[in-house]
C-alpha cells in the first residue's frame, strides 16, 4: 500500500534562518537552485502522492502563491494563520483533509539525496498498518549535512525504535514518516508535538524506523547554505 496523500509542514517561522526568513518563509528558500519545498514535494510526486496538503502560518500568502502553478502532486491549503499549531496541531486541524488512510509527513525544510531506489517508495513497501502505528525515515549521523545535535532513536532488530537519549549508536529522524491516522483518536486541538505520538508509540511497541539511503540534509541557518550546496553536489554526483 503506497500512500497517496501526504501532510506537508511548512508553517513554522524559520526564526534561525534570518534575516533571509524576514521576507520569506523558510520553505521558500532555494537550496542548489531549488526550493526546500519543492524538494519535499518533487519526492511526494516521485512517490506516487497524488495530494499534498500544505500548512501555512507565517507570511502565508507566499506559499499560497508559489505552489498554485505546480500541477502535481496536487497541493491543498491548511491555513494556520490565526495560530501557530506545531507539527501534530497542524495536522489535527488537517485531519479532515487526510482521510482515513496511512499518509506520509514530511519536514518542508529537510530534504535528501537518495541513492538506489527512493527513500519514499522503500517507506511504503516497509510499512505495516497490522503492527506500526508510525514508520519513521532514519539516517545516521555521517550521511546528514548540518545536523549539529544528537540522535534520536535506537532500533531493534525488528526496526521498533527507542529513544537513543543521543547515544551515537543512534540514528536522527531524518524528516519523512508514514502514520496511520488512528493516532490521532481524541487528540487535542491546539499546539502540540509530534513527539507526544512518538513516545506513545514506543509505549505500545508500534513506533517503527527504516534507514534511508542516500544523504540528508538540513539548513538551519543562513551560513549553513554554502554546505548544503556542496553536500547536494557531491551527493548528486555519486547518485549518477
Amino acid at each position: 500500500m503506497k500512500p497517496k496523500t501526504a501532510m506537508v509542514l511548512a508553517a513554522g517561522l524559520g526564526k534561525r534562518m534570518r534575516p533571509i526568513t524576514d521576507t520569506m518563509p523558510k520553505p521558500l528558500v532555494k537550496i542548489a537552485g531549488k526550493t526546500l519545498l519543492d524538494w519535499g514535494l518533487d519526492g511526494l510526486e516521485a512517490a506516487g502522492v497524488t495530494r499534498a496538503i500544505v500548512n501555512v502560518h507565517y507570511l502565508p500568502e507566499q506559499i499560497i502563491a508559489y505552489v498554485a502553478a505546480r500541477r502535481a502532486p496536487k497541493i491543498v491549503i491548511s491555513d494556520e494563520r490565526e495560530a501557530l499549531l506545531e507539527s501534530a496541531g497542524g495536522i489535527v486541524k488537517a485531519l479532515p483533509l487526510l482521510g482515513s488512510e496511512p499518509f506520509y509527513i514530511i519536514n518542508a525544510d529537510t530534504f535528501w539525496i537518495d541513492s538506489g531506489k527512493p527513500s519514499l517508495e522503500r517507506l511504503a513497501l516497509a510499512w505495516d498498518a497490522a503492527r506500526m502505528d508510525i514508520l519513521l525515515m532514519l539516517t545516521d549521523l555521517e550521511s546528514a549535512t548540518g545536523h549539529c545535535v544528537g540522535t534520536d532513536f535506537l532500533v531493534a532488530p525488528d526496526g521498533a525504535l527507542r529513544r537513543s537519549k543521543g547515544d551515537p549508536a543512534g540514528l536522527i529522524y531524518a524528516g519523512a514518516a508514514i502514520v496511520h491516522p488512528r493516532i490521532f483518536k481524541d487528540a487535542p486541538t491546539g499546539s502540540h508535538s509530534l513527539n507526544i505520538y512518538f513516545d506513545k508509540a514506543i509505549a505500545a511497541g508500534r513506533l517503527f524506523g527504516m534507514k534511508m539511503q542516500g544523504h540528508w540534509i538540513t539548513v538551519g541557518t543562513p551560513d549553513a547554505i554554502p554546505a548544503a550546496e556542496a553536500a547536494v553536489a557531491g551527493a548528486l554526483a555519486k547518485a549518477v
